[in-house]
């Protein structure tokens, strides 16, 4: 029996992930996931390459494993891999990994190891045992912003550490990640949120990278069920958003090729004892020349699909590992390749080093080059329009939001 018709991926959380990890598992195996409880996006829910549906109060703690258990007897006659597609998911998951064990493929580590590794201030511990460098890092809360001096000098980044908290929170001027240039730009950051918002949770402040967009890396792991890597990608990313409330993700990422930064990601993994996806954010910082490490995420974003456009399909390692039981051999991505969510226009003015505009202008005439959204094979009429204009309003944002001070640590 042909692996599409005993199988099933599960996708829990952002929407516009999914879809990349949706794409990737049609064009391994013709397979259309469930997606679960994601936004009303327009261009992303009119896709043919999934199943969507709304479970009521999915979020909630005591309605999440009573409702994947019912999606469990309803599909009872095929496997079914279960994969968050963000944060939130992936503590819900990893929270209930045991029960939900009994009903779908789970490759995640368990709570304490993912605890571990989505707390920043644990996270960063952990990783210097291992060599890492990461940016001056310091934590504020409602109880001493009215106090807190700094640290470290400027500019700094300020982030809220609880971003599910912060998602719900409305206030004026409210951005995903902020840039302090001086103490009073700080001061009138913490008072807006802390006093003019709901968020009560703790800020994580850091000391800024500077550089543009291309000083960014991003390291795409899997490790497979005995502990071992099975696959590496290193991405640069050539341009990131710059919206308030998207500021920080990459829309554009160039494959390029790094064995130092895939060997320290491969030894620390299989050192912890690691399964499933990782992702690696990190900055390269021209003052001491040493790539910082800012983040490491249990989850595939929104760019994940860069490895899969570059040939290696990341969701086929999963399901060969999970679902066939394969032995995979370690591979690490050479392949140059292309993966972009905006329009040319926009890559070619804003992306600011003219080198790896010359390269993308190259990678694009040689058919190298993906828009993993902008989807030919997938291209209703409903869909086509939605996605054009959501194309059209890249331009607009980028020439209200774009500057030349570099983009934040995220």
């Amino acid at each position: 029996m042909a692996i599409e018709h005993v199988f099933l991926p599960v996708l829990l959380g952002d929407e516009m992930n999914a879809y990349g990890m949706a794409r990737a598992f049609y064009e391994a195996y013709g397979v259309k996931p469930l997606a679960l409880n994601h936004t009303n996006m327009e261009k992303i829910q009119q896709s043919d390459l999934w199943t969507f549906r709304e479970i009521p109060r999915l979020h909630i703690e005591e309605r999440f494993v009573t409702a994947l258990k019912a999606i469990a007897e309803e599909f009872r006659d095929k496997k079914l891999l279960l994969l968050a597609c963000d944060e939130f998911y992936v503590k819900r998951i990893v929270e209930h990994k045991e029960e939900l064990a009994e009903n779908f493929l789970v490759p995640y580590v368990d709570a304490t190891l993912a605890h571990q590794l989505l707390t920043r201030e644990s996270m960063y511990e952990l990783c210097a045992q291992f060599g890492f460098q990461y940016p001056a890092t310091h934590v504020c809360t409602v109880n001493d912003y009215e106090d807190y001096n700094m640290p470290f000098d400027y500019p700094v980044v300020i982030k809220p550490m609880n971003m599910t908290k912060y998602a719900n929170c409305i206030f004026p001027g409210k951005k995903k990640v902020y840039i302090a240039y001086d103490k009073d730009e700080k001061d009138s950051i913490l008072r807006a949120i802390y006093k003019e918002s709901a968020y009560r949770d703790d800020l994580m402040i850091q000391q800024y990278i500077p550089g543009e967009d291309a000083n960014m890396r991003v390291v795409n792991a899997y490790i497979g069920q005995d502990g071992k890597a099975k696959l590496l990608a290193v991405g640069n990313p050539i341009l990131e958003e710059h919206s308030p409330e998207g500021i920080g993700r990459y829309v554009a990422i160039m494959t390029t090729y790094h064995q130092e930064l895939m060997d320290n990601v491969k030894l620390f993994l299989e050192a912890i004892q690691f399964q499933g996806f990782a992702t690696f954010d990190m900055k390269y910082d021209d003052r001491d020349g040493q790539y910082k490490l800012l983040s490491i995420e249990l989850h595939n974003e929104l760019s994940n699909y860069y490895v899969t456009a570059s040939g290696f399909n990341l969701m086929q390692y999963v399901a060969n590992d999970y679902v066939r039981g394969s032995k995979q051999q370690l591979t690490y991505v050479r392949n140059k390749h292309l993966w972009t969510i905006v329009p040319n226009g926009v890559l070619f003015k804003y992306v600011q080093n003219e080198q790896l505009v010359m390269e993308a202008k190259s990678l694009i005439r040689q058919g190298m080059a993906t828009d993993s959204i902008f989807n030919y094979k997938d291209m209703n009429a409903k869909r086509w329009l939605n996605v054009t204009l959501d194309n059209l309003s890249f331009y607009r944002s980028y020439k209200k939001y774009f500057n030349n001070k570099g983009m934040s640590n995220t």
